[in-house]
């Protein structure tokens, strides 16, 4: 025997002289068509009880999706028990259908037909394994014999349907599966559906659901493209049916595939929310939606509210969805690298500044508030964040507009702490940092008591400030100082050069009101430059806007101290 990956047989591609596909574009939603109460259903290691099938095709409904395959009434008890309770307890509403599975088999259709007795709108799916793995390894039947289980399935599937719609007036359409169709030549696909199509009697206006599962993904999204176009190119009675997908997960690609799949005719998918399933999983319905979503496509389908979504199926289900599952897991929306934190933030200052219509914010393909999400997680910090992360959190979550030019100094003190704690760390503890940093920071200097007096002009345009004032040095008993200049900043450096404060120069000044509880308060942001020709910020906080600023510069004054000590 062959070892390694030497033993397996490479996808035989379709022979394509041209194809389309790649020139289209997806433009309108497909038909959607939920199988988590089948397909999702059984691979489930609790399979879903049937309060929790209830509450999930409630769900399902509520999202918008009009065709639910319900399950396999003709293979168990408990298959049959959700149908019943649909139908009995008048949980179907009147634009959506019921869809039901079986193979292609005659007493398990006639069970099937049992079970829809009283379904006003219902989907007879059936189907039988047409690969030729499968014709080799498990049925031992060469294509013709397997056509033949197909129409005679059809033929009395068609009678049985007659009658019961002629009987209690139900709508009753028809859709076949070539299971395994990835793996099926694709003129024995061809082949076999025609002859179903011809069995069941389908035209234009009564048209046949045709369903073409990649079962076992075993191809590249192009190349099902591929096969998906020649089966739409060379099926005689095209116009007699809806070409349907249902991708499975096998390879990682059911997604592509699927809409690669729509690019090349499909019309309708069958997929499950998360993409549940057996093996790897089916093609997600919901990245699928949310894809055109963000390409200005409507999906006819509502996520507006996507944590619900969430909640209902991670209960009824027992599974988890993944913290970085597109669009909903907990990280999706979330920035930890710093340049990635800085283009969010600049996008969203973008938005707001120049109005635009269109979301226009890098690293957010989607505005999170359309899910439901919150915008103010989308930033994160731990040790990879950058210089502007920090300051996002300080401005959403506390109102901080930190000058730019303070980002870094703040982002350095932030990351030394993550480095410290070897974790990511929450918003309350960037505020936290902030306020020892620069609100409650001590000494040496404060200030006791402060007055300013305006007197007479300068070159006749502003008046002269006069700063008085009492300070402590270390708890020492309060010095008086006066000082005189253009404005309170200045009046106030005056006055502390007067008692041997000197040397700071002052660099920059920015201001802004915020609201603490009920009480609205200034921020003053105070940019100078020590003796040495260091660049350092102060922050001082006032209802009084003169005494925010001098209190940021006397914060500034002793962080400048502080850091020469350390």
């Amino acid at each position: 025997m062959k070892k390694g990956c030497e033993k397996y047989i490479p996808f035989e591609p379709v022979k394509m002289a041209s194809r389309d596909w790649p020139d289209k574009m997806i433009t309108k939603a497909p038909i959607w068509c939920s199988v988590d109460l089948r397909d999702g259903n059984q691979a489930l290691v609790d399979p879903m009880n049937l309060a929790e099938k209830l509450e999930m095709f409630q769900l399902l409904c509520d999202i918008g999706i009009k065709e639910i395959e319900v399950g396999f009434p003709s293979a168990s008890d408990t298959e049959y028990e959700i149908l019943r309770a649909l139908i009995d307890g008048g949980h179907i509403p009147p634009d959506v259908t019921v869809q039901v599975l079986v193979q292609a088999r005659e007493h398990l259709i006639r069970k099937t037909f049992d079970a829809i007795e009283g379904a006003k709108n219902v989907i007879v799916h059936f189907y039988n394994s047409t690969s030729k793995l499968q014709r080799k390894v498990v049925f031992g039947k060469d294509m013709d014999g397997i056509i033949d289980i197909a129409v005679e399935g059809a033929r009395l599937i068609r009678a049985l349907g007659e009658e019961a719609a002629a009987r209690t007036g139900a709508n009753i359409r028809y859709e076949y599966s070539p299971e395994s169709f990835m793996g099926t030549e694709p003129e024995n696909a061809v082949a076999v559906c025609q002859r179903v199509i011809e069995a069941i009697g389908a035209d234009a206006q009564h048209k046949i659901i045709l369903n073409l599962p990649s079962t076992v993904e075993s191809s590249t999204p192009n190349l099902f493209a591929d096969q998906v176009e020649y089966f739409c190119k060379n099926l005689p009675s095209r116009e007699a049916a809806i070409i349907s997908l249902h991708p499975h997960n096998d390879r990682g690609t059911a997604v592509a595939t699927a809409e690669l799949g729509m690019l090349a005719g499909a019309e309708r998918v069958e997929g499950t929310l998360f993409g549940n399933g057996e093996r790897t999983g089916n093609v997600d319905i919901i990245t699928l939606a949310l894809n055109m979503f963000t390409q200005a496509v409507d999906p006819k389908l509502d996520f507006s509210n996507i944590g619900r979504v969430r909640e209902v199926y991670e209960r009824t289900t027992k599974m988890q969805v993944p913290v970085r599952h597109p669009y909903v897991g907990d990280l999706v929306f979330t920035a930890f690298s710093g340049s990635h934190q800085d283009a969010i933030n600049k996008g969203e200052k973008y938005m707001k500044d120049s109005g635009t219509e269109y979301w226009e914010v890098p690293y957010l393909p989607i505005d999170p508030a359309d899910v439901g999400r919150e915008y103010e997680p989308v930033i994160r910090i731990n040790s990879q964040s950058g210089k502007g992360g920090a300051a996002f959190v300080m401005n959403k979550n506390f109102g901080y507009d930190l000058p730019k030019a303070m980002h870094p100094e703040f982002g350095r003190i932030v990351k030394n702490y993550c480095d410290r704690v070897g974790r990511e760390i929450s918003a309350d503890e960037v505020m936290e940092l902030f306020r020892k940093e620069y609100i409650d920071i001590a000494g040496p200097y404060s200030l006791v008591s402060h007055k300013f007096f305006e007197e007479g002009e300068i070159d006749d345009a502003a008046p002269v400030v006069r700063f008085e004032g009492m300070i402590k040095n270390n708890g020492a008993e309060p010095v008086a100082i006066t000082g005189k200049g253009n404005g309170p900043i200045d009046s106030f450096f005056n006055a502390l050069a007067g008692v041997g404060i000197k040397g700071y120069s002052f660099v920059n000044y920015s201001e802004h009101a915020i609201s603490i509880g009920s009480d609205a308060k200034a921020v003053s942001y105070i940019q100078l430059a020590s003796p040495e020709g260091k660049n350092l910020f102060g922050v001082g906080i006032s209802h009084n806007i003169n005494y925010a600023s001098i209190k940021g510069i006397l914060c500034a004054i002793n962080r400048s101290l502080a850091a020469d000590k350390n």
